[in-house]
């Protein structure tokens, strides 16, 4: 694997070597509209007692990140948080950005700790950074000088071994909290949230040794308020349970945070694994302190959907959605055991039912992990995520290569090859909502701890999800539905203790106005010991009681033009019991919302570039949403 790699590294290196300076303006001056007290409990114009739906970005690179740099991305944090705000940036490879979808509610660059800013130091002419052998390497024209020098940082960020001369602890703690006052200068109450917060990035090696490839075990870390003056990271220590440690030590120093994992699905089954870290059996104490610190998860992203996969769940006919299996800077296959959020559930539900705990009561979250500081989130604007090196069609997988015309003519070069491993799996997504009283750091990050959180592919489709034994069916026609729903229930993230009878859910899904139509709203039910998919509204009534699915609403695409046909709905939503309910046995229960099909991204390039449609990937797809769940507790 490593020489893919290396040839990869060599061809994107070669283009970073020049222009170290930021293509930015310089950051705004201290106006009353961007110096607003970053703890101010005041409410805002837009409070909601019933809370709003607000969406954003929780995963976001810019220059400072090690990998960022080297795909020759010259973009800052103030960067990253105007084009959030609608403001058009330039792509590495020269092309415009504009986020699909009009501005988002929040947004939070969360830069690699490892090495911060140090890559940018490097190629700074003046720096002593810059007098490195190493830097010499690193931006050389020597391909194979560039790719020694960039293997070993990733390497060093993967093992923990530091790369003593490039530890620049004064470099990478300056520009950490330059990271975090961009963060406060674009924090506007009421109106954009932003978030102090980084990225740890820890690697679980596989047998391949000095390079970055193995398993993903990242979490983003983000803070409610102030942020301490440095960063935790992997060359502290590669063990997340570390991480959580420090993180405790700094929140009874009045730093409040939480971790976010993310791509469990490439972790090579290490992220929800039955063991400790070190390989220690699992306890109370472990659970504990890993929902303290990680109460979300990501469930999807530009590197694929780690919410189940069709090895786990044969049954359910939808889990087979953009589904990604390469190891970090890697050809080779991830685990599919320990690596998905579905499993996750039913065997924290199993702990819990014989050992008295559960380390993966996770609520859900999406981002995109863009590293060229603007997500791409809709299917017919899409730029991937990496930077020059995957910034054309061509690149990315979706038109054939130069010189030939069919998809049977493709050549065996990098280019091909990383197209085809990695860049045509990836996928347009996603972003995170949030359920909050109204757009401040307080009220969303508390939204984050209760789990009052869900999760989408890209579109901005309102999700609610509640439970509770009181609830009647001429709500769903109430003006109050959502008060009446929050005074007799619990909503998404909640604990429903049983009282004997069955509880009755509600599920409620609005379109997003610029995307497609509705098809089916789904509740995915797990125990320890199994799963079940139930269809629970439909674009055309209820679903069918001994198969409880939808009727086929004869929804597909024009695969001329890309546009969607047959019927779908607005709005959705429906009161359901479960059929098979026990109230002896634990539940988790959480909502899964399909839009009608629509041209996948590739197809999209494809057409444009009239061409067939790459075939080894799906030609459309149902762009979805998933709730945090809902998990019910039996009475004792």
């Amino acid at each position: 694997m490593k020489r893919y790699l290396s040839l990869a590294v060599s061809a994107i290196a070669l283009a970073a070597c020049s222009n170290p300076a930021p293509e930015s303006s310089a950051p705004e001056s201290d106006t009353a509209e961007t110096q607003t007290d970053a703890q101010s409990t005041e409410r805002t114009a837009g409070y909601n007692e019933d809370r709003n739906a607000y969406f954003g970005d929780l995963h976001i690179h810019t220059r400072s990140s090690f990998d960022a740099y080297i795909f020759n991305v010259r973009r800052t944090a103030d960067d990253a948080y105007r084009f959030a705000r609608g403001d058009t940036i330039t792509h590495p490879s020269g092309f415009d950005m504009t986020i699909a979808g009009g501005p988002l509610d929040f947004y939070t660059v969360t830069d690699h700790a490892e090495y911060l800013g140090i890559l940018p130091a490097m190629n700074t002419p003046g720096t002593e950074l810059s007098e490195l052998p190493r830097a010499q390497d690193m931006f050389s024209t020597d391909p194979g000088r560039i790719t020694a020098a960039f293997q070993g940082v990733g390497a060093s960020v993967r093992s923990g071994e530091v790369i003593a001369e490039m530890h620049d602890t004064d470099v990478m703690d300056s520009v950490w909290m330059q990271n975090v006052a961009a963060a406060d200068r674009h924090y506007v109450p009421g109106e954009f949230t932003t978030f102090a917060a980084y990225e740890y990035t820890s690697v679980a090696a596989n047998e391949e040794q000095g390079s970055f490839a193995g398993g993903n075990l990242h979490r983003n870390v983000f803070f409610k308020g102030d942020a301490p003056d440095r960063a935790f990271s992997t060359l502290d220590s590669t063990n997340p349970e570390d991480l959580w440690d420090w993180m405790d030590a700094k929140r009874a120093e009045g730093y409040e945070s939480i971790a976010i994992p993310h791509n469990p699905n490439v972790s090579d089954g290490l992220m929800f694994r039955l063991q400790t870290y070190n390989g220690d059996p699992l306890d109370a104490a472990y659970a504990e302190q890993r929902m303290r610190n990680e109460p979300l998860v990501e469930v999807t992203q530009v590197k694929g959907t780690s919410e189940t996969h069709p090895a786990l769940s044969p049954n359910d006919e939808w889990a087979d959605f953009e589904i990604y299996d390469r190891l970090l800077a890697s050809y080779e296959v991830s685990k599919t055991e320990g690596s998905y959020v579905r499993e996750a559930y039913r065997n924290g539900l199993k702990l819990q039912e014989e050992q008295g705990f559960d380390p993966f009561r996770f609520g859900l979250v999406a981002a995109s992990d863009s590293h060229v500081v603007g997500g791409a989130y809709a299917e017919n604007d899409y730029w991937s995520k990496v930077g020059i090196v995957d910034g054309t069609p061509m690149a990315r997988g979706s038109v054939p290569f130069f010189g030939t015309k069919s998809w049977d003519e493709q050549p065996d070069n990098q280019i091909v090859q990383n197209a085809r491993e990695w860049f045509s799996r990836w996928g347009a997504s996603g972003l995170t909502g949030v359920w909050a009283e109204e757009n401040t750091r307080e009220s969303i990050f508390d939204a984050f701890r209760r789990k009052e959180t869900f999760a989408t592919t890209g579109p901005r489709m309102k999700v609610r999800f509640f439970a509770g034994f009181e609830y009647s069916d001429d709500m769903l026609s109430d003006s109050n539905l959502t008060r009446l729903a929050y005074d007799g229930g619990v909503p998404m993230g909640g604990d429903l203790v049983g009282n004997g009878t069955a509880p009755t859910f509600l599920a409620w899904a609005q379109r997003d106005p610029n995307m497609g139509a509705l098809q089916r709203v789904q509740i995915i039910k797990v125990t320890s010991e199994g799963e079940a998919v139930y269809d629970v509204a439909c674009h055309d009534g209820t679903p069918d009681p001994d198969t409880h699915r939808c009727t086929d609403n004869g929804a597909a695409v024009d695969m001329e033009t890309c546009t969607p046909t047959g019927d779908g709905a607005g709005e959705l939503k429906a009161l359901w019991q479960d059929p098979e309910f026990d109230p002896e046995r634990r539940a988790t229960y959480y909502v899964r919302v399909l839009e009608n099909p629509s041209c996948r991204w590739s197809t999209w390039e494809a057409m444009r570039a009239n061409v067939p449609p790459r075939p080894d990937v799906p030609q459309t797809i149902q762009e979805r949403a998933y709730t945090s769940p809902i998990w019910y507790i039996p009475s004792e």
